[in-house]
C-alpha cells in the first residue's frame, strides 16, 4: 500500500492536485482580490510589485554602544528595519546589578537598565526615518516610552515613530517563559499601552502576536496560527473591556509568525491565516474598518531548523525559508544568521542574511507578481485544510473559556509538548531527514570560531549603575514611583506615571519592581 506523505501539521499531502479537492470553491468568496476581504491574497493591492517588504535584521548583544555599532552597519548596508534583542534581565523586568541577573546581562541581547542606555543604543540613529520592533514582552511599556523619550530628545514627535513592541504575554505563558506579572494584570497592562499609543503613538504597532516562539518549542504549523490567533481574540477582548473601541486599536494589531523549510505549507499557512483573521474580526467583533480586518505580520526564518553541525548548510535553509514567507505575503522579514546554532552571529553572518534577502527581492521574479501561487491546486487545497484544522483548534480553545483559561488548564503547552516530541522521534528513528544530523554528516566538523560577549559588560553595566542612581534626584524618583504604584492599583492608565518615572531616570527593574508591588508575579501551576 502506497504511503501518503503528511505535511508539519500532519495533513495529508496528494502527489497529484486537479482541482477536484476544491468542493464548493468560490474564486471570488475564498479568495477575492489581493487587498480586499478576506485577503487570502496578500493584505495590499500590489504586494511586492510596487516595493519590497521591510528588510529587518534581529540584532542587539552586550552593550548598547556595541549594539548602536551594529545597526549603523545594518542601516549603512541597507536594512529598512531594524529589530532589537534584548538581554533576559531586561526580559524580566530587572536590573543589570540584581542577584537574578548575574551571568545573563548582555548574553542574549542588549542589556537595556535606563534612558541613559536606550540614548545610547539609538544614538545618531534618524529615528523618523527608521522602524523599529523590539522583541519585548512583559516590560514592553518601559521599553516603548525610553524609546519615546529618546525620540523626543532628538526632535521627533510620537506621532512621527514607526515600529512594533512584540508586547505579547499570553504566549509567555505557554512557550517561553519570560513572563512578570498575572495574565488578568498582563492583559490590563496591554490594554493600557493600546490606548497610549491611540493618543500618543498612532502609528506605533502596539502588540505583534507571536506564533514563532510557540513553534520554535515545537508547534506545528496549524497550532501555531490557531494559537495565535485564539491569543489575538483574548487581547481584542480585554482591549474592549476596558472601553476601546475595535476600530480605535485593531488596525496596529500585527503578528509574527515562523517560516519553515516546507515552503508549500507555509504558504497555505499565511494565506489561511490571513482568511481566519479576517473573519474573526468582521463577523465575531464587528470591526467595520478594513485595515482592522488585515492580518499583518513579520516572519522571522526558523531557528529551531538551523544546525551547528555543518552550519554554513544553513544559509540554504534560510534562504528556501526566507522566499516562502516572501511567496505567503509576509509584511517585513528577517533572515537568520547561518551561525545562530552555534552563537551570536558574526558581522559577516548577519551581513550574508541580509543579502538573502536581498537576492530574493531584486534577482528573483516572485516581486513581479502578486501572491504568485494563487489558483495552485495544491497550495488553494492545503490552505483550506491549514484553515479547517485551524478552525478546530480555535474553537477547542474558546470551549476551554479562551486562551487565559485554556493557558491555566496546560491545554495550549501540552499540544505543543506532544507535537515536539513526535518531531524528535521522527528525527531519532531516521523517519525524518536533518541533513548534516542524522544524513549526509561529516566525521569531523571544520572549526568555527564564534562570536562571543565579553565578561566584563556586566560589571561595566553594574558601575553605569552606580553612578546613575548618584547622580539622579533619588526622592523625585521614589516619588514618580509611588504614583505609578497608585495608577496601578485604580484604572488609571499606566503607562503615564511611568513615562515620568522613566524620565527622571528610574530603572526598568524599579518599574517592573514597583508594578511587582501592587500586581505580584505569576506562579505557574504544574498541570502534568
Amino acid at each position: 500500500m502506497e504511503s501518503v506523505a503528511r505535511s508539519e501539521s500532519g495533513l495529508p499531502i496528494k502527489p497529484l492536485y486537479d482541482g477536484s479537492d476544491l468542493a464548493d470553491f468560490d474564486a471570488d468568496a475564498r479568495l477575492g482580490a489581493p487587498g480586499r476581504y478576506p485577503y487570502t491574497r496578500g493584505v495590499y493591492p500590489t504586494m511586492y510589485t510596487g516595493r519590497p517588504w521591510t528588510m529587518r535584521q534581529y540584532a542587539g548583544f552586550g552593550t548598547a554602544k556595541e549594539s548602536n555599532e551594529r545597526y549603523h552597519e545594518l542601516v549603512d548596508a541597507g536594512t529598512g528595519g531594524l529589530s532589537v534583542a534584548f538581554d533576559l534581565p531586561t526580559q524580566m523586568g530587572y536590573d543589570s546589578d540584581e542577584a537574578v541577573a548575574q551571568g545573563e546581562v548582555g548574553k542574549v541581547g542588549v542589556a537595556i537598565d535606563s534612558l541613559d542606555d536606550m540614548r545610547t543604543l539609538f544614538q545618531g540613529l534618524p529615528l523618523d526615518k527608521v522602524s523599529t520592533s523590539m522583541t519585548i514582552n512583559a516590560p514592553a511599556s518601559t521599553l516603548l516610552l525610553m524609546y519615546q523619550l529618546v525620540a523626543a530628545e532628538q526632535g521627533v514627535s510620537g506621532a512621527q515613530l514607526t515600529g512594533t513592541i512584540q508586547n505579547d504575554v499570553l504566549k509567555e505563558y505557554i512557550a517561553r517563559g519570560t513572563y512578570i506579572f498575572p495574565p488578568k494584570q498582563s492583559l490590563r497592562l496591554i490594554s493600557d499601552i493600546f490606548a497610549y499609543c491611540h493618543r500618543e503613538l498612532p502609528r506605533w504597532n502596539t502588540i505583534s502576536i507571536s506564533g514563532y516562539h510557540m513553534a520554535e518549542a515545537g508547534a506545528t504549523p496549524v497550532q501555531e496560527i490557531a494559537f495565535t490567533l485564539a491569543n489575538a481574540k483574548e487581547y481584542v477582548r480585554a482591549a474592549i473591556a476596558a472601553g476601546l473601541d475595535v476600530d480605535d486599536f485593531a488596525p496596529r494589531l500585527s503578528f509574527f509568525f515562523v517560516a519553515r523549510t516546507t515552503l508549500l505549507e507555509e504558504v497555505a499557512k499565511f494565506r489561511a491565516a490571513r482568511r481566519i483573521w479576517a473573519r474573526i474580526m468582521r463577523d465575531e467583533f464587528g470591526a467595520k474598518n478594513p485595515k482592522s480586518q488585515m492580518l499583518r505580520f513579520h516572519t522571522q526564518t526558523a531557528g529551531v531548523q538551523l544546525t551547528a553541525q555543518q552550519p554554513e548548510v544553513n544559509l540554504v535553509r534560510v534562504a528556501l525559508q526566507g522566499l516562502g514567507a516572501v511567496l505567503g505575503g509576509t509584511q517585513s522579514l528577517h533572515t537568520n544568521s547561518y551561525d545562530e546554532a552555534i552563537a551570536l552571529p558574526t558581522q559577516k553572518a548577519a551581513r550574508l542574511a541580509l543579502r538573502t534577502q536581498q537576492v530574493i527581492a531584486y534577482e528573483t521574479d516572485v516581486t513581479c507578481t502578486v501572491d504568485p501561487f494563487a489558483g495552485s491546486y495544491v497550495v488553494e487545497s492545503m490552505t483550506d485544510d491549514i484553515e479547517a484544522a485551524a478552525m478546530e483548534l480555535i474553537q477547542a480553545v474558546e470551549d476551554r473559556g479562551g486562551a487565559v483559561a485554556a493557558i491555566e488548564q496546560g491545554f495550549q503547552k501540552s499540544e505543543i509538548e506532544r507535537s515536539a516530541y513526535s518531531v524528535a522521534l521522527e528525527i531519532d528513528n531516521q523517519e525524518r531527514t536533518v541533513v548534516g544530523v542524522n544524513k549526509y554528516a561529516l566525521d569531523e566538523e571544520e572549526p568555527y570560531e564564534p562570536l562571543r560577549v565579553d565578561p566584563r559588560i556586566e560589571a561595566d553595566q553594574c558601575e553605569r549603575l552606580a553612578v546613575l542612581r548618584k547622580e539622579r534626584d533619588s526622592d523625585a524618583v521614589e516619588r514618580a514611583l509611588d504614583a505609578l504604584r497608585a495608577a496601578a492599583r485604580g484604572t488609571d492608565n499606566v503607562l503615564f506615571p511611568m513615562r515620568e518615572a522613566l524620565r527622571l531616570r528610574a530603572t526598568g527593574g524599579e518599574v517592573a519592581h514597583a508594578l511587582r508591588d501592587v500586581w505580584g508575579t505569576h506562579v505557574p501551576v504544574d498541570t502534568f
